[in-house]
């Protein structure tokens, strides 16, 4: 069984990443927001990833990594695609993975998200293992934060992003423990 404390999932690889900071006081976490990643760009299993959130990608081991590697981004959760789960950053600190973003008409999404990296890229299916993890980090967390919504990347900053891409299925994820009144806010439902 899945908990939280201190903010760190407890069957998670927690390997912490120094690209984060305090969330706006009093700020409730109700969004998360799915993205999908991939280095070097279409593929998998590497730690380009973890390099990239930790801030040790070495320009010099793949061409499209010298465009990149002074980028200072994360993520809380990475899921790999036999359904792994890395955790970088504490779900109470704010992660830097939405970049300039707005949700229902309130921007910067970093300030209430949860970022959740798939690995995966906009042209290839995610695995099964993938969405059970999801799922079971999505009830996990809902439990914990009043999360009312799941929004896609490309639905928080349209024009600028594309992830998760068209092959997530949106239709596979768990979607009855989501704190709210009304129905909830699904980006691609």
């Amino acid at each position: 069984m899945q908990y939280i404390e201190n903010g760190v999932l407890s069957d998670a690889q927690f390997i912490p990443s120094p690209n984060f900071d305090d969330r706006p006081p009093g700020t409730l976490i109700e969004l998360l927001v799915i993205h999908s990643i991939s280095l070097p760009p279409g593929e998998f299993g590497g730690d380009g990833v973890i390099d990239l959130f930790t801030n040790r990608l070495d320009p010099h081991t793949h061409p499209y990594y010298a465009s990149i590697h002074l980028l200072r981004v994360s993520a809380h959760f990475f899921i790999r695609r036999d359904g792994s789960l890395i955790q970088f950053v504490p779900c109470h600190k704010r992660a830097w993975h939405a970049g300039i973003s707005s949700w229902q008409g309130r921007k910067d999404c970093n300030d209430f998200s949860i970022g959740i990296e798939l690995e995966g890229c906009d042209d290839q299916p995610f695995e099964d293992a993938q969405y059970a993890e999801l799922d079971r980090l999505t009830i996990t967390l809902a439990n914990v934060y009043p999360i009312t919504g799941i929004a896609g990347h490309c639905e928080i900053a349209p024009g600028r992003k594309t992830d998760p891409g068209p092959h997530f299925d949106w239709g596979r994820l768990a979607l009855s423990h989501l704190h709210t009144a009304h129905p909830p806010f699904f980006s691609n439902l």
